[in-house]
Formats: C-alpha cells, structure tokens, sequence
C-alpha cells in the first residue's frame, strides 16, 4: 500500500478534550507516522481475528459491523477521520467485529505495545485517547436506545445530528452541512430498518424543512427542529479540568 502524509484529525479531536503541548502533539503525529492508502471496501479486521492493534483513520469513512447467521447485517459505528478504532479489541484480544472501508481512506495502525507506551509515558495523550473511546463507547449506547426506543423518524434524526457533531469536533462539517457517503442501504443497515422505509423517513423529514440529503450531502435547514425531534443532547466536547 502506498505511503502518504495527511493532516491529523486525530490531534484535533483530542485537542477539544485537552490541550496538548507541541511535544504531545509530536506524540500524536508519530501515531500516525506510517499511514498507507486503502481503497473503498477494503476489510481492515474480520470478526473474531486475534487482534493486538488500534486503527487511526486519518481521512475518508469506515464502518464496524457483524453479519448475522442468515447474512443480514448490522452497521454498529461509522468511524470517520480522528477516530482510534480497535482499542477493546487489544484488551479482549479477539475482534467482536470486523471493518471495513466504505470510502477510499488513510489509515494508520498502533501496535499494542506502542500504544502501551504511549498510554504509560504521555498520561494527558492517555487521557485524551481514553475520552475518545469513551465517546465512541457513549455513542453506542445511544445507538442501543435508539434502535430499541426511538421511532424511525426520531431514529434517523438522532443518526444526523450526532454525526453533524462528529465532523464538526474533527473540521469536517459545520453544524448544518456536510458530506456524507451513505446511501439509503448502508443507513437501513445501521438503522435497523428498510431501505425503502429509509427514503420514506428522509422525504418526511425532507417536507417538514428539517433537513435534506441529496447527491452525496447533508443539508439541516432546522437545527433546533431536527434537535427536538431526535430529542438530542450534544455530549461533552468542551476543556475539561485536564489542562
């Protein structure tokens, strides 16, 4: 795979969290000193593979997902640009899921060990990677209640407006657009629902002037309408006492 330079997403989204010195920042730069090319599709762990690395996505789109005995899928996350994927693996030592790109996308990955030492020697990046995983894992939860809980429109709203806030902490997005690479199959896949109920729900919230989604884009035409409906809180961003 080829070999490229990219600018850290990563370093951004930790440095919403803490304020990281230069050589801390030096730190998270020599994470992602290796990073390679992949091509959309590409399978970068399978379910159940023994596991010892963390994956830094530095640009582009992933998924984390499992197949079901009868081939149904299920999308859990769509780890995008600053998101370190794999750390419960390298505790559990086997995958429960695998990944795979959904978009071209660079990607670095940590040995265990490395990540160790980093964890040991630099305890604010420590902190600062723990609150990441931290957020991902709170992101799950949200996910759980939303599949089991929050009807199809509140459903897919929440879904938008959480990832709004992701692409905004790492620069990609502001709170009312962005890109988004997903089509109606991927989002029935995280969405627990058709894909043609999909589309349903994206023309309702389409015609309520909420928000749009067309030709690869997002578009919230109401924040605070799309906020209410999905019933969203935004989670914790903001400098914490770690300084």
């Amino acid at each position: 795979m080829e070999e490229a330079k990219f600018e850290s997403a990563l370093a951004r989204k930790l440095s919403s969290f803490i304020k990281l010195t230069p050589d801390e920042l030096g730190v998270v730069a020599d994470l992602q000193s290796k990073s390679v090319k992949i091509k959309r599709g590409k399978e970068l762990t399978a379910e159940g593979q023994a596991n010892g690395r963390a994956i830094i996505l530095g640009s582009g789109w992933a998924c984390s997902y499992k197949i079901m005995p009868d081939g149904a899928r299920q999308i859990i996350t769509f780890p995008i640009a600053g998101d370190c994927v794999g750390v419960r693996s390298i505790l559990l030592r086997t995958s429960d899921h695998s990944l795979s790109a959904l978009t071209d996308a660079t990607v670095s990955t940590v040995e265990a060990p490395r990540l160790l030492q980093v964890l040991n020697e630099h305890p604010r990046v420590g902190a600062a990677l723990m609150w990441a995983t931290s957020r991902d894992e709170a992101m799950v939860v949200e996910h759980l209640v939303s599949i089991g809980r929050r009807n199809a429109l509140e459903r897919t709203a929440h879904f938008f407006m959480e990832l709004a806030e992701r692409l905004t902490l790492v620069g990609l997005a502001t709170s009312t657009e962005f890109k988004c690479p997903l089509n109606q199959y991927v989002l029935a896949d995280a969405l627990g629902l058709s894909a043609i109920h999909v589309n349903r729900v994206l023309r309702q919230l389409r015609e309520r002037d909420l928000m749009t989604v067309k030709s690869g884009k997002v578009i919230i035409h109401d924040l605070s309408g799309l906020c209410a409906l999905a019933g969203y809180h935004k989670m914790d961003g903001g400098r914490t006492a770690i300084e």
